[in-house]
C-alpha cells in the first residue's frame, strides 16, 4: 500500500518515480507509467491510464513487461529533469532488448523541450504535452508504423472533464479531483504557464459527479486540485467570461520596482485580478460548498491557494462546513516586498500578512503551510531576514523550502542575474529549514492532551499493529489498531505525545 503521508506536498519526494498500477490483470497491452513532480502530474497519469484503457491497455508495475513506457515529467525543479534523463538511459537498455517497445515523455518537461527531446534522447518515440493526452492512442499507432510522434499543442479549452480517471495505487479512501488546468499568474521563477498553458476551469457538474461517485465507491476524502484554486470560475455560455483577463495581463507585464510601486500605492490592486461572477457562474467558494454538501462524511481539501486570490468568502465557506478541512496551503515564497515584486507575485508583504490575519480571525486554529524560496535573484541579507520574520508572524504548520534554481524560459532567467552565491543560498535555506522545524514541532505540541478526529488511511509504514491517518489540520496521526474502527472510517484519537512530524495517541470513544 502506498503511503500518502505527504500527499499535499507540492513535490512529494516519497512518490517521485512511482509507477502507477491498477490492480487488474488481463491479456491487453501493458502500459508502464512513471510520474514525477507535483500532485497534478499524478492525477494526470490517472487520466492517461483511463484514456488508454479504452483502447485495451492495462497498467503494469514492471517496465520490463511493458509494451509502452511513459514518464510523466516535471520542469519546476532542475533535479526533476535530471532524474527523468537518468531514468530514460535505464529504459534504453530495455529498448535495445525489445526494439518494439514504445518510450514516451509526457507532461511539463515534454511541453518545454518539445521536439528537441527526440533529438537529444534518441530512444524517445513519443513527446506529448499535458493538453494532448486524448491523442495518445493515435500517436502510439503512429510510432508502431515506424514514425516518431509529437503533440505539444496547448489548449484554452481542454479540461478532461468527461474523462473518469482510473484510480491508480489507490488506498480506496483518498483521491484527487482536478478542478482546473493551467495558470495565468506568470510568476517570474515559474515555467508552469508555459508548460500547462492558460488557466481554464472545469465545469462544476462533472466535478460534483466525480466526487459523488468517489464517495459512493467508498472514498472518504477528496482533494480539489489546481495551480491556483482560488481563481476557479466557471461560467455558463450566457454568463460573462473572465472579464478581468485584460487587467491580469496588464499586471503580469509589471515587474520589479514598477510593480512594487503599484502595489504599495494601491493596496487593493490585487482585487482587480479576482474574476467577477454573476448569475450562471460558479466561483471557488461556491464549488467548495457544493462538494461539501455531497455528504457530511466526505472530507474536502484543496491545493493550491494564491495569496492574491484567496477571499474572505472562501474562508467563511471553510468555517461554515465541518467537513471542509481547516488547512490552507498559502505559498509566500518571500517575506520581502521588493523580492515579491521581482517574483511577480502581485502582492506585498503587508497584503500577505492581512490574509494570514483573516485566516486566523475567520477560522481559528486553521493550519497553514507554505512554499519558501531562499536566495532569489539580488536577495540581500536584510531581505532574507524579512522571510524569517514573516515565518515568525505566520507560524506555519509546515513549509516546503527550496533554494532558487533558475529555470530556462522564465522571466527571471531572461531578465535577472542569478547572483546569490550557492553557499549563501545553502546557508539561508538551512536557517529557514531550522526555523520551520521548530515551528512545526510547536504546532504539533498544541495537539498533545487533546482528542482529534482522524480519517484512517491504512496501517503505518512501520507496523501493521498501528493505524495512520490525518486530522482536520493535515497532521499525520499514528495510533494502535483497535477493533472498533477500520481504514476508511473516522476515529477519535487522544494525542499523548508527538515527534517533529507525527502525532501519537490512542483511540477513544469510537
Amino acid at each position: 500500500m502506498i503511503d500518502f503521508k505527504l500527499q499535499d506536498k507540492t513535490h512529494d519526494e516519497t512518490r517521485q518515480g512511482e509507477a502507477l498500477v491498477l490492480d487488474k490483470k488481463g491479456d491487453g497491452k501493458k502500459l508502464y507509467i512513471e510520474s514525477y513532480g507535483c500532485q497534478m502530474n499524478f492525477a494526470d497519469s490517472e487520466i492517461v491510464a483511463s484514456i488508454l484503457s479504452e483502447t485495451g491497455f492495462e497498467t503494469t508495475g514492471d517496465y520490463q513487461n511493458a509494451d509502452v513506457i511513459f514518464i510523466n515529467t516535471c520542469s519546476i525543479r532542475e533535479n526533476a529533469e535530471q532524474r527523468v534523463r537518468n531514468r530514460l538511459s535505464q529504459f534504453g537498455v530495455e529498448k535495445r532488448r525489445n526494439p518494439k517497445l514504445v518510450v514516451g515523455v509526457l507532461g511539463c518537461m515534454a511541453e518545454r523541450l518539445k521536439a528537441k527531446f527526440l533529438e537529444e534522447e534518441k530512444l524517445v518515440d513519443v513527446v506529448v504535452g499535458p493538453d494532448a493526452y486524448r491523442d495518445l492512442p493515435k500517436l502510439i499507432n503512429q510510432v508502431e508504423d515506424g514514425h516518431k510522434a509529437v503533440n505539444v499543442i496547448l489548449s484554452r479549452e481542454e479540461t478532461y472533464a468527461d474523462v473518469s480517471p482510473v484510480r491508480l495505487n489507490t488506498n480506496g479512501i483518498t483521491a484527487f479531483v482536478t478542478i482546473m488546468r493551467g495558470c495565468d499568474n506568470m510568476c517570474s521563477f515559474c515555467v508552469v504557464p508555459f508548460t500547462r498553458g492558460r488557466e481554464r476551469s472545469r465545469d462544476p457538474f462533472s466535478i460534483l459527479k466525480e466526487a459523488r461517485e468517489l464517495f459512493e465507491n467508498g472514498y472518504r476524502e477528496v482533494t480539489l486540485l489546481g495551480q491556483n484554486v482560488d481563481s476557479y470560475l466557471w461560467s455558463s455560455e450566457k454568463a460573462p467570461k473572465k472579464v478581468t483577463d485584460d487587467a491580469a495581463d496588464d499586471m503580469n507585464t509589471l515587474t520589479g520596482d514598477a510593480l512594487l510601486e503599484a502595489l504599495s500605492n494601491k493596496t487593493d490592486l490585487p482585487s482587480a485580478l479576482i474574476k467577477e461572477h454573476s448569475e450562471g457562474s460558479v466561483n471557488f467558494a461556491q464549488l467548495l460548498a457544493m462538494v461539501a454538501e455531497i455528504h457530511p462524511d466526505l472530507r474536502v481539501r484543496f491545493s493550491t491557494s494564491h495569496p492574491k486570490d484567496i477571499t474572505d468568502e472562501v474562508l467563511y465557506t471553510i468555517a461554515k462546513y465541518d467537513n471542509i478541512c481547516n488547512y490552507i496551503h498559502l505559498p509566500v515564497q518571500s517575506g520581502n516586498s521588493r523580492i515579491l515584486a521581482l517574483m511577480n507575485r502581485t502582492y506585498t508583504r503587508e497584503w500577505y500578512m492581512n490574509r494570514i490575519d483573516a485566516i486566523r480571525r475567520i477560522i481559528p486554529g486553521c493550519a497553514i503551510s507554505s512554499d519558501i524560496i531562499a536566495g532569489f535573484c539580488t536577495e540581500t541579507e536584510e531581505e532574507h531576514q524579512d522571510t524569517l520574520s514573516i515565518m515568525d508572524y505566520a507560524k506555519y504548520n509546515f513549509a516546503y523550502t527550496f533554494s532558487y534554481s533558475e529555470r530556462p524560459g522564465t522571466l527571471a532567467a531572461r531578465k535577472y542575474k542569478d547572483d546569490v552565491p550557492e553557499d549563501v543560498k545553502a546557508r539561508r535555506l538551512a536557517e529557514i529549514f531550522k526555523k520551520q522545524q521548530e515551528d512545526s514541532l510547536a504546532c504539533l505540541e498544541e495537539f498533545v492532551g487533546k482528542t482529534v478526529r482522524v480519517l484512517i488511511e491504512g496501517f503505518s509504514k512501520k507496523s501493521d499493529k498501528e493505524y495512520r491517518g490525518r486530522n482536520d489540520e493535515n497532521a499525520m496521526v499514528v495510533f494502535p489498531v483497535t477493533d472498533s474502527v477500520k481504514p476508511g472510517e473516522y476515529a477519535n484519537v487522544y494525542i499523548e505525545r508527538c515527534t517533529s512530524a507525527t502525532l501519537i495517541g490512542r483511540a477513544v470513544n469510537n
